[in-house]
């Protein structure tokens, strides 16, 4: 969850197809990273599975950054609440992610290790990613 945000609740928006990701799409902080080849809303949950995966995998070797927050805010209503009477109270937060994003990266370990322990976290998320590296991007 954002520490602060402008507004407490936001509009789903809207996904273009064709469009690619501009900003976050090198391997910038580690050597190796898990990259996005698809749109998708990726939940706070999701992230920290993640990232719980990789950790265990890496067995307190190297070190992780996550390149993606989830700061879109989706509500949700009650079950069996009857139609209208406004939006629905906050239920998660999401990222919205699109073709390209470098989701995770990770440095101090082989590239064995790393592939390893991205094609486990891809597992656990709901887009198709791929295995980049620093010099084959």
């Amino acid at each position: 969850m954002p520490k602060k945000q402008k507004y407490r609740k936001s509009h789903k928006g809207r996904r273009r197809t064709k469009s690619q990701a501009s900003r976050g799409t090198m391997v910038s902080f580690g050597d190796f990273g898990l990259k996005t080849l698809e749109h998708k809303w990726i939940t706070a949950r999701q992230i920290e599975t993640v990232r719980r995966t990789l950790t265990r995998t890496f067995n307190k070797k190297g070190k992780i950054w996550i390149r993606i927050f989830p700061d879109k805010p989706v509500t949700a209503k009650g079950s069996e609440v009857p139609m209208g009477k406004g939006k629905g109270a906050v239920d998660h937060y999401v990222c919205a992610v699109k073709p390209g994003i470098i989701l995770f990266e990770v440095t101090g370990v082989t590239e064995e290790l790393a592939k390893k322990a991205f094609k486990a976290a891809a597992y656990k998320l709901p887009v198709k990613t791929k295995f980049v590296s620093k010099d084959n991007i």
